[in-house]
């Protein structure tokens, strides 16, 4: 719970809006606690109207007194946003950043502060079903990390890791959304080509993914130990995986990952970019 902490959020896009459903839904935050900033006339009326937290066009004016301050936007426009709010950022606030390739050391030389928290959320937790891996400044206080934790839990699960893996976190769980949206419309296509009506092979593969999903986190049983299970000796399962190892899939799946990591990396290291 953030029970009286004042939280701004600066920028009011997908990721803002999934996590001020999170708090709101989950009794985290009151909407009296949470104020928000958006260039957009358009965005800043959708949010007063869904959420009734305060909205503001000026950046400056949403962190005034604000004691944990979320800012989500975009990398190449953070450096700008710093440069506006550092003067006004007086009582050091706990900073929470999402922008994708934006390192906390760069974060630490424009704000000169250590309340720090660099945070990788993912397109689920849109639904409260997401998992945010969060880094943070060597030495900030568990009372803050404990903060930091709290946001993200209000849209699913949150991991903590060294700063060093947050490029292989973005390759894993902030592209792999994506990954399996292509295994799911894979799986409801081969459905189709067997027969099956649309709207029932897309319900079949993407209820199929996500009851697997939900078996290997419930469960706590090694997805390849749930994978035999499924398969008997000389059946249908065990012919599609023959398959599926023809056509290199994990080893597929593992490259993506790889790919998406590199390219993270890269994008981390060029000035003005994200990811």
């Amino acid at each position: 719970m953030l029970p009286g902490t004042r939280l701004a959020f600066i920028g009011g896009g997908n990721m803002a809006e999934s996590l001020l459903a999170g708090l709101l839904r989950r009794g985290v935050a009151t909407a009296e606690q949470i104020a928000v900033s958006d260039p957009q006339s358009d965005r800043r009326e959708r949010l007063a109207e869904r959420f009734r937290v305060a909205v503001q066009a000026d950046n400056r004016t949403a962190v005034r007194g604000a004691e944990l301050v979320v800012l989500c936007v975009e990398p190449q426009v953070l450096h700008t946003v710093l440069a506006e709010l550092t003067p006004h950022l007086r009582a050091q606030p706990l900073l929470i950043s999402v922008a994708a390739g934006y390192p906390l050391s760069r974060l630490q030389a424009q704000l000169k502060t250590t309340r720090l928290v660099r945070a990788m959320p993912n397109a689920p937790s849109t639904i409260g079903e997401g998992v945010t891996a969060l880094s943070v400044m060597p030495g900030l206080s568990s009372e803050d990390q404990n903060r930091a934790r709290c946001l993200f839990e209000s849209v699913g699960q949150v991991v903590l890791v060294e700063e060093r893996l947050m490029d292989a976190v973005t390759g894993l769980s902030g592209s792999g959304p994506a990954y399996v949206f292509a295994m799911i419309e894979a799986l409801a296509d081969g459905g189709v080509l067997m027969g099956l009506p649309r709207a029932t092979a897309h319900l079949l593969a993407a209820q199929t993914l996500a009851g697997a999903a939900r078996m290997v986190l419930e469960q706590g049983i090694h997805p390849a130990v749930l994978k035999d299970r499924v398969a008997s000796p000389g059946g249908t399962t065990i012919s599609g995986l023959s398959r599926l190892e023809q056509g290199r899939l994990r080893a597929t799946l593992m490259s993506a990952v790889a790919a998406a990591t590199q390219r993270s990396q890269e994008l981390g290291q060029e000035e003005g970019h994200g990811l």
